[in-house]
């Protein structure tokens, strides 16, 4: 197998461009793979990947063949392996082609990442077409060897390594900023609207501890804006409150936001993506899921922890699981000025797991290799199987 479709449409936030872009400069990079990425907002993977042109049909980055997803689509002839991110549907155009394939390609639905129990029993289920001759496999990602794995770069962590050992220094200076003092924490808030945030940020205000708030651009900041009372805040504003120090930072790409993660004390992320990269950080997080109907996420929010905390001595697991469950509005949870009291004492018990946590996950294999295993096996079932 040597070409690959993958198909993103982006709904609200970034998430889904995101993975689907890690995805698809694994895939070229680590196994040699041709891909192209179909896109139907190039605007918003400009975003986190500056150097796409959004007006562009057709443009290479990084190795990949960057497309942009128009309707009507035009006839192009499909790869031996197609991916619909989380559940988007393929042009029908391109279903049709699909057909006229011989074997026809390995068609996979990436969903969405979860640690609940009955991902496993899902994983590679097939879902025939109800009309023609396609049958699309169901991939999940996840954190057992019944799942597909996580994204990974095989460099991942020894970049993160040199970074720590050599770059960090420089990386403070590039933001303006000098080295932490000793005892300071240098804290990243990446987040949906929180009505929790209010409270996190008095008892940072009120910390012993001088606290340094990084806080990428997004959809946080008018919320930020009302607690600093401060309307128009904008990228490159720094305001004092306190012991806290908050800092604006401009929308980073992929590889900035990663720098941002290995280089502080405990990220506040949101979403998938994100989740992941903090994890691989190994650094603390406290995760925000991206919020569900029913309080879905709940569920979803409870399965991670469950996972997260499993090595963790008693209270810093129920402190983590506290943090988490006030900062994702899980009713009778406790408030966030206790939260962070807790943090403070639990400090180096958390930042001792959250060391760890990469290495335990780590010798489980890749999303990418798992995903490429899977498709060269079906495409060989399908090849032998062929009068």
């Amino acid at each position: 197998m040597r070409t690959w479709d993958i198909f993103c449409t982006v709904i609200d936030n970034f998430g889904d461009i995101g993975i689907s872009w890690r995805l698809a400069r694994s895939l070229a990079h680590e196994h040699g793979m041709q891909v192209r990425l179909w896109v139907d907002d190039l605007a918003a993977f400009q975003r986190i990947r500056p150097e796409i042109q959004s007006e562009c049909d057709m443009q290479q980055c990084d190795g990949v063949t960057v497309c942009a997803w128009r309707t009507p689509f035009l006839p192009v002839v499909p790869a031996e392996g197609v991916i619909e991110a989380f559940g988007c549907a393929l042009p029908d155009e391109y279903v049709a082609a699909m057909t006229m394939q011989t074997p026809p390609p390995v068609w996979i639905n990436l969903e969405y990442l979860s640690a609940e129990s009955w991902v496993g029993s899902h994983h590679g289920l097939p879902s025939p077409h109800p009309r023609l001759p396609l049958t699309k496999y169901f991939f999940f990602p996840g954190y057992t060897d019944q799942t597909g794995g996580l994204l990974r770069e095989r460099d991942l962590l020894a970049r993160r390594a040199h970074f720590v050992q050599h770059e960090v220094d420089a990386y403070w200076q590039s933001l303006g900023l000098s080295a932490p003092a000793a005892g300071e924490w240098r804290i990243s808030l990446f987040a949906y609207e929180n009505p929790a945030l209010a409270g996190l940020l008095d008892a940072w205000r009120a910390c012993p501890e001088p606290i340094t708030l990084l806080v990428p651009e997004g959809r946080i900041l008018p919320q930020l804006a009302d607690w600093l009372g401060e309307p128009g805040v904008r990228v490159g504003d720094a305001f004092q409150r306190g012991a806290l120090h908050v800092r604006i930072l401009p929308f980073s790409s992929q590889d900035e936001y990663d720098r941002l993660l290995w280089a502080c004390d405990l990220n506040f992320v949101r979403g998938e993506d994100s989740c992941v990269r903090a994890q691989w950080a190994a650094r603390p997080l406290v995760w925000q899921a991206y919020p569900q109907a029913e309080a879905a996420h709940h569920d979803k929010l409870d399965a991670l922890l469950a996972i997260y905390t499993e090595t963790l001595a008693s209270g810093a697991a129920q402190l983590l699981t506290d943090t988490w469950r006030r900062w994702n509005g899980v009713p009778g949870a406790l408030d966030m000025a206790a939260c962070w009291a807790g943090w403070r004492v639990q400090r180096d018990a958390l930042k001792r797991h959250a060391a760890i946590w990469p290495a335990q996950l780590a010798t489980r294999p890749s999303l990418t290799d798992t995903l490429v295993g899977f498709a060269e096996n079906k495409l060989k079932s399908c090849v032998f199987s062929t009068p």
